[in-house]
């Protein structure tokens, strides 16, 4: 149980007078569960606030403004909070004082009154009583937490939709007057011009078909049929690549590519295979935001149990690595290393879309300095011959 688990299910005593609140601490810890021991209301209030799943107080602990003191972080608390307070009163008939202190206690909320003399069963059982039913609080607050989260990822998703769709048009509009572009690059280098000239308008072309390749990438990103077919494995890394171009001159990233075949063909969705590779490039590319060195191997790897060739491709990158005890959970959804810039959703999709096809993947990380870095693996079955 980490710090913070242990805090939100302590109980709070607070019995100023005698032995009581240490009697009762002894007992608490006998039962095995967590608790301690303030001197005063404000120390209550505070050690609420840190995290609490009860408190069992001393009625005289409650004169003077005392119960003024305590209502603010009582009435305070949030929508899924009804904190349990247990207050020892002394035994006996019903009087005039027991009532107007009752009264009193009114605005606290979520109040069990236990007669002293204790009987050991009897705090045994309001204090477990009090303890599952602030389980049930927490369990409510984690619900209520992942639906806001899952809320924001669904409006992120919403809005990069609304992005690709944008794209797509822009990249659409775009075609045409490149097209006329291309056509007058054409007509003028049958002019008379001067060699300078010449290489002026080659270098404009050279751009030209780049901007060209782009804009066709981004529309086939969006337009891009999910049903599988026969795709060049080759061919969807190095339009990733195009797509990332800027990005990778921009953060100083070194790209070494290191490919067996000059095409490979596999059987997928183009689509979904875009997008997986185009996730694990752009992580690899958050995690070099200083620069650094992004290698990408494709190969061809047999197996000896069923003698069936897989290809294999591997993202590896320089970048600060993924912390040991995030890396079993990277491909749940809402978790990220990347702070609020990040969803937590971008792994556990590629994750779904490789169980989709029955492909694999493997994850190596490391955050030492001199060798820090993640490699990415995947492994996809080729067509059968």
């Amino acid at each position: 149980m980490n710090n913070n688990s242990q805090r939100e299910h302590r109980t709070i005593i607070l019995a100023p007078i005698g032995r009581d609140a240490q009697l009762i601490a002894n007992f608490i810890e006998k039962l095995g569960k967590p608790c301690h021991v303030t001197s005063s209301v404000d120390d209550l209030c505070n050690e609420i606030q840190v995290g609490a799943a009860s408190a069992i107080v001393a009625e005289e602990a409650l004169g003077g403004n005392a119960i003024e003191a305590l209502k603010p972080t009582l009435m305070n608390q949030p929508s899924w909070s009804d904190f349990p307070l247990i207050i020892l009163v002394a035994g006996g008939r019903v009087t005039m004082e027991s009532e107007r202190l009752r009264k009193i206690r009114l605005p606290l909320g979520n109040v069990v009154l236990l007669e002293r003399p204790l009987r050991p069963e009897t705090l045994s059982s309001t204090l477990e009583l009090a303890l599952r039913g602030r389980e049930r609080q927490y369990q409510i607050r984690d619900q209520i937490a992942q639906v806001e989260r899952a809320q924001e990822a669904l409006r992120r998703s919403e809005k990069l939709a609304v992005t690709g769709r944008l794209a797509a048009s822009i990249a659409h509009e775009i075609n045409n007057p490149l097209e006329s572009v291309t056509n007058l690059l054409y007509l003028a280098r049958s002019e008379n011009l001067t060699d300078a000239a010449q290489n002026y308008l080659q270098q404009a072309e050279n751009e030209l078909a780049r901007v060209t390749e782009i804009a066709k990438h981004t529309l086939r990103f969006y337009k891009e049929p999910n049903q599988p077919t026969q795709v060049d494995l080759i061919n969807i890394l190095d339009s990733v690549l195009t797509l990332y171009h800027s990005r990778l001159i921009a953060a100083k990233v070194e790209v070494k590519k290191e490919v067996a075949p000059s095409s490979l063909p596999i059987i997928a969705s183009p689509g979904e295979l875009r997008q997986v590779v185009a996730n694990l490039i752009g992580n690899a590319l958050d995690a070099m935001r200083n620069g650094g060195k992004l290698r990408l191997r494709v190969s061809i790897e047999h197996y000896s149990g069923d003698g069936a060739a897989k290809a294999r491709l591997s993202i590896a990158d320089t970048g600060h690595g993924i912390p040991k005890h995030v890396l079993p959970m990277i491909f749940e959804p809402f978790v990220t290393t990347k702070g609020e810039t990040g969803t937590g959703l971008g792994l556990w999709v590629t994750d779904e879309i490789v169980k989709k096809n029955g492909w694999s993947m493997r994850v190596r990380s490391n955050t030492q300095q001199k060798s820090a870095g993640t490699v990415f693996s995947l492994l996809m079955p080729l067509p059968q011959r």
